[in-house]
């Protein structure tokens, strides 16, 4: 089958076998790439497909403390650390206060595997952030805090699943995925749970009716085969369960960690996979455009390559920031970031429905405080 035949058909929704996508990844020409992806998206949104996401949120960080000790992370520390913390959960709930004074949805609460939080302390810090602030979506930690979790209390995943749920988390937020493949995730994370389990868990959420996200983390020493295997596991995943509701890329920040000797993904090859991801994920609906680790010309470039959202205003984060992404970005300038890529901005909810289309430009927000601020000091810490 010719380059041309195989984009086609990717392109008309034709499912694309890994052998295929790997094909595409490394030798399409980039523009006939990028234009198959787009036309997948808008096939794929019919009406709407004019319409480009976001969603205003904070990632709460609640300790630094974690025994995991990932090579590629600069935000943790070990415990009994002199700089580890943990943040109360009337620290939780006043940032949540703030986080709906600013318009913000949707909370997701991520943190460090601290040995001395087992499910009590999870359940504790949901119900006070929905006892004060119930409108609020919790799209939180992830498959590798439920390991977590279930290592020190002592009880298996599907129970940790549903006392989480029950205690006001509404899905799981794609962490801790970096990339599934066994080789490099070895290599980065020796001490976190396999690909495998990160992906059993995932699936047992699925089936108890929490879905989640998936995320990939690129440029830390993959081969291309590597990153398809990655997108890979996750579609025979999604397959069985169709729980997964976006796929979200990002590339790896290589400052103040001990990931030493590795390159960062280049944009083209980021761009890349934003592209053959639209054409491989025939059965996740979302795809969103990293803008916090690429920047924010990137990010709107991926709007045209296949990409239906653009992610957060962030006005939190602490662990990829600490690693050196510097972007920051404001409400007003994402909306301007999605009209000016030719599409209509709408910010979404957790679930993807839209709350407002901006239809009109001259209505459009220019400086209106929702802004992203990284490595808040603005509330203090309470020591680990």
């Amino acid at each position: 089958m010719s380059m041309q035949s195989l984009l086609d058909r990717a392109a008309d929704g034709g499912r694309i076998s890994p052998e295929e996508a790997l094909e595409l990844y490394v030798h399409a020409p980039f523009h006939a790439l990028g234009r198959a992806a787009d036309h997948r998206r808008r096939e794929l949104y019919g009406a709407d497909a004019h319409i480009a996401t976001y969603i205003i949120d904070r990632n709460i960080n609640y300790t630094n403390v974690c025994t995991t000790a990932c090579k590629f992370c600069a935000f943790y520390r070990a415990p009994h650390h002199a700089e580890g913390w943990t943040r109360s959960y009337d620290e939780l709930v006043e940032r949540s206060r703030e986080a709906v004074e600013l318009g913000a949805t949707q909370i997701m609460l991520q943190g460090g595997h601290n040995p001395d939080f087992g499910i009590e302390w999870y359940e504790g810090a949901f119900g006070a952030i929905k006892g004060a602030y119930p409108q609020l979506t919790l799209h939180s930690l992830g498959a590798s805090e439920v390991v977590h979790i279930g290592r020190v209390s002592g009880l298996p995943h599907d129970e940790v699943i549903r006392r989480l749920h029950a205690a006001g988390l509404d899905s799981f937020a794609g962490a801790g995925a970096e990339i599934l493949t066994e080789r490099p995730r070895h290599e980065i994370a020796p001490l976190k749970e396999t690909g495998a389990t990160w992906l059993s868990v995932m699936e047992t959420a699925h089936g108890l009716g929490v879905q989640s996200t998936a995320t990939f983390m690129m440029g830390t020493g993959e081969t291309n085969a590597e990153r398809i295997e990655h997108l890979t596991m996750i579609r025979d995943v999604q397959d069985r369960t169709g729980g997964f509701r976006s796929f979200i890329p990002w590339t790896y920040q290589p400052e103040n960690n001990h990931l030493k000797g590795r390159t960062q993904a280049t944009t083209l090859e980021y761009l890349r996979l934003v592209a053959v991801a639209r054409l491989f994920f025939d059965n996740v609906r979302h795809l969103q455009g990293s803008w916090l680790t690429t920047g924010k010309e990137v990010g709107q470039v991926t709007l045209n390559i296949g990409a239906d959202d653009l992610g957060s205003v962030m006005l939190e984060e602490n662990v990829v920031s600490s690693a050196g992404a510097r972007h920051r970005t404001n409400r007003g300038e994402l909306i301007h970031l999605i009209r000016t890529a030719g599409r209509t901005p709408a910010q979404r909810d957790t679930l993807y429905r839209h709350l407002v289309v901006h239809t009109d430009p001259a209505a459009d927000p220019v400086d209106d405080g929702v802004v992203s601020h990284f490595s808040s000091t603005a509330l203090s810490l309470t020591p680990a």
